[in-house]
């Protein structure tokens, strides 16, 4: 009877103990339903969708079901953003530069002709002002970006033919993503933008002449390599790029504290895999197209870098003097890169 009592007594005060504590609040659930600019299956952009759903399913102990829908399945691919904007579609797994047609500010967040390696454009990201400049403007479009993942540089194209001087471009109908497509342009070559999955199609029916895409892993993935066989580097257009996780402002208030934490360090765990990933398979991918599917590797000229990096200039100065937000993103990207120099000069091996 004495231990009884003892017992009945412990566990009054355990219950006493415990309604003193403070309650932890279980975070309620919340369904996400992203519309997936890639198709789920292509490596490591369109893969890194589902990847990242699933980790932060763990990670929220399941207070987040994040659901990846194929390309087209919720919206037309390349609106997704807009979708988002509007309200129709909670979330886009896409890059800024697909936002481009509502300002082409949004490109600077997305990748840069000419522009730094993964390193240095985090750098401006995060600690120079990119991440705040680029959160301004989504903020006008009801959207929260978040950065969720940044890969290697991408190759420069395909090509039916060589080309030998700027001449050899003109008249070219091609797919080209981006500010790059401007420059492009410049040199007389008449671009569009498809989406991921258009984009096959179009080359092989002679809709388009050449196109870009991305690294060598997804271009094998498209199969490119049937139908063009000249492959050039570097990729002058995007030696890095960002790509995104956009959430609609409704979506993103009706989260908790937590919640949202949960999306924004999942995502920076994204940029760490992608970075690593995207480095390291695209040598296998090259190896095999080139010694399976007989794709000729190609530098373009100086004459021709010159040309590409002349017009990129033109650009430059084009849209910063009709556009107030490039010209206010471009100015801060700019001083960055000018007080970076002095790093990257002394800081790293030359090649």
């Amino acid at each position: 009877m004495q231990r009884l009592s003892k017992v009945v007594l412990t566990g009054a005060a355990v219950l006493a103990l415990s309604a003193s504590l403070p309650v932890v609040a279980q975070d309620k659930k919340v369904k996400i339903n992203v519309a997936n600019n890639y198709p789920n299956s292509l490596p490591i952009v369109g893969e890194a969708g589902p990847r990242y759903a699933d980790r932060v399913r763990r990670v929220s102990a399941g207070s987040i079901d994040m659901k990846f829908h194929e390309p087209g399945a919720l919206v037309p691919a390349l609106q997704s953003i807009q979708a988002v904007a509007k309200g129709s579609v909670d979330a886009a797994w896409s890059s800024p530069g697909f936002y481009s047609g509502t300002d082409t500010a949004f490109n600077m967040f997305s990748t840069v002709p000419f522009g730094p390696a993964i390193p240095e454009y985090l750098a401006w990201m995060y600690y120079g002002g990119g991440r705040e400049l680029q959160d301004q403007m989504f903020a006008k479009h009801n959207i929260h970006a978040i950065p969720c993942g940044i890969h290697a540089p991408e190759a420069s194209g395909w090509f039916r033919k060589e080309i030998k001087s700027v001449n050899d471009l003109k008249g070219l109908k091609m797919r080209f993503f981006g500010l790059g497509a401007k420059v492009m342009e410049r040199l007389g070559v008449s671009t569009q933008l498809l989406a991921p999955g258009d984009i096959f199609q179009a080359l092989q029916l002679g809709t388009i002449d050449a196109t870009e895409f991305s690294m060598p892993v997804l271009d094998q993935k498209q199969g490119f390599y049937q139908v063009a066989k000249y492959y050039y580097f570097p990729g002058w257009h995007q030696q890095a790029s960002i790509f995104h996780l956009f959430v609609g402002n409704a979506k993103w208030d009706s989260l908790s504290d937590t919640q949202k934490a949960i999306l924004e360090v999942t995502c920076g765990d994204m940029i760490r895999e992608v970075a690593a990933q995207s480095e390291a398979t695209q040598f296998k991918a090259m190896r095999e197209m080139r010694d399976k599917n007989g794709v000729k590797f190609m530098r373009w000229s100086p004459e021709i870098m010159k040309a590409y990096e002349k017009a990129w200039g033109e650009v430059v100065a084009e849209e910063s003097a009709k556009n107030p937000n490039f010209k206010k993103v471009w100015d801060s990207y700019s001083k960055f890169r000018a007080d970076y120099d002095i790093w990257r000069e002394h800081g790293y091996l030359k090649n």
